[in-house]
């Protein structure tokens, strides 16, 4: 009688009662089923690491930005010296030829007034020897 449940497609399991499914097929499904909840419970087990490693990413991202933003504001700074330096040179720069053109024209001032003085020194040497 086995046998034409058997051909019928029924089956009898180990507690005896009456299965549509052969029983090697239902020890394969329910090992599959496990398999499946294990396979469900590592994808949610790497999924919660990925979720971790993108906010780690995200945090770094983040503060490679802000140092980003703070080299360029230094770099920014640093370029903004440079040119007021080159701005500053150049004030001097003027300043000493406007000094040296000042120290020049005061020179030929002050010859000037030597040969001046050595002129009028030389009238009134020539006034006391006449007298």
């Amino acid at each position: 009688m086995a046998d034409k449940l058997t051909k019928s497609g029924l089956y009898f399991d180990e507690l005896n009662k009456i299965r549509v499914l052969e029983p090697e097929i239902s020890v394969k499904t329910n090992e599959l089923k496990d398999e499946c909840k294990d396979f469900d419970q590592n994808i949610t087990q790497f999924q919660t690491i990925v979720d971790g490693f993108i906010s780690m990413v995200n945090t770094l991202a983040q503060q490679v930005e802000e140092e980003k933003m703070k080299a360029i504001g230094v770099y920014n700074l640093a370029m903004s010296v440079a040119k007021q330096r080159d701005a500053q040179k150049q004030q001097y720069q003027a300043l000493i030829m406007e000094k040296s053109t000042e120290l020049e024209r005061l020179r030929v001032q002050h010859q000037s007034l030597i040969r001046t003085e050595a002129e009028q020194q030389d009238v009134i040497d020539h006034l006391l020897m006449h007298r």
